[in-house]
């Protein structure tokens, strides 16, 4: 006879319809799993037979086929044990195979009968239910299938709890959904002492979902400025908080089934390779760049980064999405990240410091400055500088005005994009769009013509400058962009080492 039963191999976020089919034949013996499987799949023979020794479950010893069709798509991890061990079960009469019609079945044997945790239940849920079909999945993965929906979801601690239900001798209950975590520690901006400048930066940031760059001396407060941007930013809706968990989920990181409202903040070292950053390795797993979907990713050093690994990120600034691409596999994953950067003027860290001169010269910056490509610095759209702090700014009393404050004015300028955009703020508004949203009054275009032809701005930095102005119109509630909307725009626009100074930008400008 052969068993059928239901599972799912991944295919970056989505979850894909597998078929295991099970047969115990005479003429032989042998265990062989088919349909490109991947030696994880492969070595669950081992550890199906340990189980089943475990708990008292003798196979016969007869041919074994497991067939996990479609047999073209590549199949990857553990989590294929259950249903491997639960169309043996049907074969031999264990369970009723009529009673695995309806499930669908992730997870991983330990060698004494528990059910271990798998990566991906969210994706494995939401697939079963858009299916008509129950999830059957480890203890500590329930709370989190749960926040599928209303389907049927059996959570058994081991193997044996999993047959008995089917037997009818003991009942396992639905289990109920993690907790929603909507408290977390938010770091005030009272902190930070001085950087005005930068806090209005931040500000108008948060409030588009504009790419920063802050660019200073060690100890100016370039990350603590970036720790604190989540706080400015408005919770995740329902649909941004799904998005997010199933990234999440697949990459095996929630816990308990906690779904956390708070926007992600990823901050990997800068010796992170092209992998860890964008995702891919052999199983194609999801980068820091797509756990920071929704949320803000912050490179601090950032020309320390390898030059590969930053242009990398170039596609998923502009796209909103990462396709990792293989042999045998092309797997995309969403990556609709704010970038938040910050590094030293020069590898000495002092280049432009008020009375400190670098001490290997001009070219000490400007060399490493150039280790970031100039179309990855078109991509931001927010570059400044941010000078060293003062004893006289370290004396005086914390601000007024702390993240409160700031994140009311950031939801209510989100409120106005959300509303005329569509859903989009600013930054991921469509060039064929601005013109209609971001046209500047007649003396904000003059200003812009002149500006980008005298710092030789492309046709990107023309957009990104618009996007910039329209939110700053959107933070003072005007309806038009104006030219001082223009002006302050421009001047969140740092020009680089060896390019402009600052001071010259400013006197070619205004």
């Amino acid at each position: 006879m052969v068993a059928h039963i239901s599972t799912v191999a991944f295919e970056g976020t989505n979850a894909r319809h597998i078929n295991v089919q099970v047969q115990i034949a005479s003429g032989g013996s042998g265990f062989s799993i088919v349909g490109l499987a991947d030696k994880a799949v492969a070595e669950s023979r081992d550890r199906i037979w340990a189980c089943f020794s475990s708990i008292g479950v003798e196979l016969p010893y007869r041919r074994t086929v497991i067939n996990l069709a479609p047999a073209d798509i590549p199949k990857e991890g553990a989590h294929y044990d259950l249903p491997i061990a639960l169309g043996l079960l049907a074969c031999i009469g264990a369970v009723p195979e009529d009673a695995l019609m309806d499930w669908v079945a992730i997870g991983e044997l330990a060698l004494d009968g528990t059910i271990t945790r798998v990566p991906g239940a969210l994706p494995a849920a939401m697939q079963a239910n858009a299916d008509g079909l129950g999830l059957i999945c480890p203890e500590a993965n329930g709370p989190e299938a749960a926040w599928a929906g209303d389907l049927p979801i059996l959570a058994p601690h081991n193997l044996i709890q999993l047959i008995n239900h089917f037997k009818g001798t003991q009942i396992l209950s639905r289990p109920s959904p993690g907790a929603l975590l909507d408290d977390h520690d938010v770091l005030d901006l009272k902190d930070v002492r001085g950087q005005e400048t930068a806090k209005r930066a931040l500000e108008v940031a948060a409030a588009g979902g504009h790419n920063m760059l802050m660019v200073g001396p060690p100890g100016s407060g370039k990350s603590m400025l970036a720790a604190r941007l989540p706080g400015l930013l408005p919770p995740l809706t329902a649909r941004e908080l799904l998005d997010v968990s199933m990234v999440h989920s697949v990459a095996g990181l929630l816990e308990r089934g906690q779904l956390s409202r708070h926007r992600p903040f990823r901050s990997p070292h800068h010796s992170a390779s092209m992998a860890a950053m964008v995702g891919g390795g052999v199983k194609a797993k999801p980068g820091e760049a797509s756990l920071a979907h929704r949320g803000v990713l912050f490179l601090d050093e950032l020309p320390e980064f390898t030059p590969q690994v930053l242009d990398s990120l170039r596609q998923p600034l502009e796209t909103g999405e990462i396709s990792v691409a293989r042999v045998n596999a092309h797997v995309n994953y969403p990556a609709s990240f704010q970038l938040i950067a910050a590094m030293n003027p020069c590898r000495c860290g002092t280049a432009g410091a008020d009375g400190i001169a670098c001490r290997r010269g001009e070219r000490c910056a400007i060399d490493y400055q150039a280790r970031i490509s100039g179309p990855f610095m078109d991509r931001i759209d927010i570059q400044i500088d941010v000078p060293a702090v003062t004893p006289a700014d370290l004396s005086l009393p914390p601000a007024s005005e702390g993240t409160a404050d700031v994140a009311d004015r950031v939801a209510k300028a989100r409120q106005i994009q959300i509303e005329r955009n569509g859903g989009l703020t600013n930054a991921d508004l469509p060039t064929n769009r601005l013109d209609h949203v971001a046209e500047p009054d007649r003396e904000g275009q003059k200003l812009l013509i002149q500006a980008a032809e005298t710092l030789g701005l492309t046709a990107r930095g023309y957009h990104r400058v618009l996007r910039l102005a329209r939110t700053l119109a959107d933070l003072n509630g005007s309806e038009s962009i104006r030219r001082i909307h223009i002006a302050e725009a421009l001047s969140l626009r740092r020009a680089r080492k060896g390019l402009h100074t600052a001071e010259h930008t400013k006197k070619a400008v205004f």
